[in-house]
């Protein structure tokens, strides 16, 4: 790993400077520090596996409580190599938590900077556990739709589940617990996050399918799909899981029935541009 590699190229949201400015006024900026070291050393947990798996990584994004990476390789890699990457982040809380234990037992800092440390690193972890995108939790939940279902039907499940859990967040915060200014934000935070994720979900279903296109992660095993001809090439890639490579089995009008490999129809869409046409015209024009 290259040494310029190991330090992220970092952004701090606006959300987090209010925070900063909040901190200075109260008299709680220690407290901000801790909580943005935590921070920081959990997405360099993500960071350092993504360069390990040769990831492009534009920024790495700061916000209180958490961080974005910010890359175009999510949905386009191996569900395991994307697991690993997730995972790595709420590893790093584990580190924090053996670290501390060894501080204590050695006596290299003071008891209550140990357990402001502890606290505040198991409020973080605990929150990016949480089941929404893009929480660690989110991923995690979103790696197990993307079992069950198609990629795209997987994506847009874990968007609508996490504005669901935001709003009834927010709701709990206002109605039934005591106001918490931070919490409130953090959830609204999360609710315009999702919504932003919302609009660019069919830019997110295309990056995966050049992913397929290009063929860097060729896919052992094969799970067919059957398909009436009228269908739209868009119709069929909706039926597209993850880590699997499909045969597609097209249901003729004469009740015959032909079979092509998925590359044929990614080729037709990305390569002849055949936006429009049908999987029955595109087996029609297909030479042989």
């Amino acid at each position: 790993m290259k040494i310029n590699n190991l330090i992220p190229p970092l952004r701090i949201h606006p959300i987090l400077l209010v925070f900063i400015i909040i901190s200075i006024l109260t008299g709680t900026f220690v407290e901000m520090f801790i909580i943005l070291a935590i921070v920081l050393f959990h997405e360099l947990g993500h960071y350092t596996a993504a360069i390990y798996f040769k990831w492009r990584i534009r920024q790495v994004m700061l916000w209180v409580f958490g961080g974005v990476m910010d890359t175009d390789e999510q949905g386009s890699r191996p569900i395991r190599e994307e697991f690993i990457v997730t995972i790595a982040g709420p590893f790093q809380h584990v580190v924090i938590f053996i670290l501390m234990a060894l501080a204590s037992s050695l006596s290299l800092l003071s008891n209550s900077l140990i357990e402001m440390i502890l606290f505040y690193n198991t409020t973080i972890l605990v929150f990016n556990l949480l089941p929404i995108w893009p929480l660690d939790g989110g991923k995690l939940l979103f790696f197990l739709f993307t079992k069950q279902f198609t990629f795209q039907k997987a994506y847009h499940s874990i968007l609508i589940w996490s504005v669901l859990l935001c709003v009834l967040a927010l709701l709990a915060q206002v109605l039934l617990f005591p106001f918490t200014l931070s919490a409130f934000l953090l959830m609204l935070f999360l609710l315009v996050e999702n919504h932003s994720e919302w609009k660019k979900r069919h830019y997110v279903f295309i990056r995966f399918l050049l992913g397929r296109f290009t063929g860097k992660h060729r896919n052992k095993a094969v799970k067919p799909i059957l398909v009436p001809a009228q269908y739209k090439l868009m119709d069929v890639f909706s039926y597209f899981s993850r880590d699997v490579r499909h045969s597609i089995c097209i249901q003729l009008p004469n009740d015959k029935q032909v079979v092509i490999d998925e590359s044929e129809c990614l080729r037709s869409y990305f390569y002849d541009k055949n936006y429009d046409k049908t999987i029955g015209e595109i087996v029609t024009y297909t030479p042989i």
